[in-house]
């Protein structure tokens, strides 16, 4: 394999990243999905993000449910583990995984039906423990592996050629993951593909659960141009909080090619550090209420309002509150190290009387 020397105590292999790998080393199977699927094109940003923080395949581990978007692991990081649960169980699967190598990188894709319909209590609760991953919510409104069927995140009224008209409000993602106090929410647009992109690349960097409603218009059975999971739709009705560039650590930060006052620099667990570019609103995605409120407003004046909405620092993630070691998960550990020995036994049966 040819180089041209050596970056940050890593071999850089020519039109290759900083690990040594090329583009083509992060990329899966053929996608099997429908040509214009937006899934298609998350996951080629997934591919590119991984490729551009030059994240090593093999520390990273793949999550799903069920359904059109739970496919889409397959068709990214090939060289990853990788785990398709059952329909609406993942975050429970993803929970197990981190806890046993906390050091992986988890990367989790789910759909609305998956998320929304038979999985909403354990996204919930994936939530509240704050489990270090990044939770991608492919929505499209409909079951588009089982003939386009309504999901809880479709809106009301809205009509579909074999499903007729939808007569239930529907489930806001965002609301919900506020709702649930997850530590880093975010919405975007599969149609947004630069975006898209730079929100995963910070999402991979959070310490704790990162939520990502994105839009991803599903071509077969929801793509009336009326219907607000639609190409049409999305690109009509998008309102961007910010331009969003993510800038990791290992790279120098340059704010002056920004005009002065019009940034907001956010720094990651890692020491990684997110750059926000404003646009017309003044906007702190720190800000818990004022999150809360704009996307009430959003809702109410039916924009798709897309960006980095919350942002918690503050809060431990799972692997913290059990005070895992830094550096070595329990799945490498013996049965000796993990056994407690008999006195502590004792004591912790003592406290049961």
């Amino acid at each position: 394999m040819a180089t041209n020397g050596k970056t940050n105590g890593a071999t850089m292999v020519k039109g290759g990243n900083l690990v040594g790998l090329t583009k083509n080393d992060y990329r899966g199977k053929p996608t099997t999905l429908c040509a214009g699927c937006g899934h298609n094109s998350i996951s080629n940003q997934i591919i590119a993000s991984a490729y551009e923080l030059n994240i090593v395949p093999e520390n990273v581990i793949k999550l799903s449910g069920i359904g059109c978007s739970s496919k889409s692991p397959a068709y990214f990081l090939e060289r990853s583990f990788g785990f398709n649960s059952l329909h609406g169980r993942m975050p429970s699967v993803a929970t197990g995984a981190t806890f046993g190598d906390h050091l992986l990188k988890a990367v989790a894709v789910s759909g609305d039906g998956d998320t929304t319909n038979i999985g909403m209590g354990q996204f919930k609760h994936i939530m509240r423990r704050n489990v270090p991953m990044v939770y991608i919510i492919e929505n499209n409104g409909v079951y588009g592996l089982t003939k386009g069927q309504f999901s809880a995140t479709a809106e009301q009224g809205l009509r579909l050629k074999y499903q007729g008209t939808n007569p239930y409000m529907p489930i806001d993602i965002v609301q919900e993951a506020m709702a649930s106090d997850a530590t880093f929410v975010a919405r975007s647009f599969a149609g947004d593909a630069g975006q898209v992109k730079e929100l995963i690349k910070a999402a991979l960097s959070h310490n704790g659960t990162a939520v990502l409603d994105i839009i991803s218009p599903c071509v077969t059975f929801n793509n009336n141009d009326d219907a607000r999971h639609s190409y049409g739709w999305g690109r009509e009705h998008q309102e961007p909080l910010h331009d969003f560039t993510f800038v990791p650590r290992e790279q120098e930060i340059q704010l002056d090619e920004f005009p002065e006052g019009s940034t907001k620099t956010v720094t990651m667990h890692d020491g990684a550090k997110i750059v926000l570019r404003k646009l017309e609103q003044d906007y702190d995605p720190t800000n818990r209420k004022d999150a809360l409120r704009i996307i009430d407003e959003a809702y109410s004046e039916e924009h798709l309002l897309t960006g980095l909405i919350y942002l918690d620092q503050s809060r431990q993630s799972l692997p913290e509150i059990y005070q895992l070691p830094a550096n070595r998960p329990l799945n490498r550990m013996t049965q000796a190290e993990l056994r407690p020995g008999a006195d502590r036994i004792a004591e912790v049966n003592a406290m049961l009387f």
